[in-house]
């Protein structure tokens, strides 16, 4: 499922169901949460560009803090919802 995340460009976020399904596990979505969590590349693999399918962030632990992953998004172009939610129609991966 890295393979996957590292293919994410930026700009653009792509679901945890999204990356189960495409890293051959359609089921997975949930192992892929813990799997970007323990990522093994800190600042190698885009874990930020992972979001809920409805465009949701992370709680405030992931990612060092809470509002980190909306910088992060926000600093390569991801538009966001009036609710804090990324515009998944505007910046979803593969749509």
């Amino acid at each position: 499922m890295y393979e996957v995340v590292r293919q994410i460009p930026r700009g653009c976020v792509a679901s945890y169901g999204q990356v189960a399904f495409l890293a051959g596990n359609p089921r997975g979505a949930r192992g892929v949460g813990f799997a970007m969590h323990r990522s093994p590349e800190p600042g190698g693999i885009p874990c930020h560009r992972v979001v809920f399918k409805d465009g949701g962030l992370c709680g405030g632990l992931a990612f060092g803090g809470e509002g980190i992953q909306r910088a992060l998004l926000e600093e390569e172009g991801v538009v966001f919802l009036p609710d804090g939610r990324v515009d998944m129609a505007r910046c979803g991966w593969l749509k």
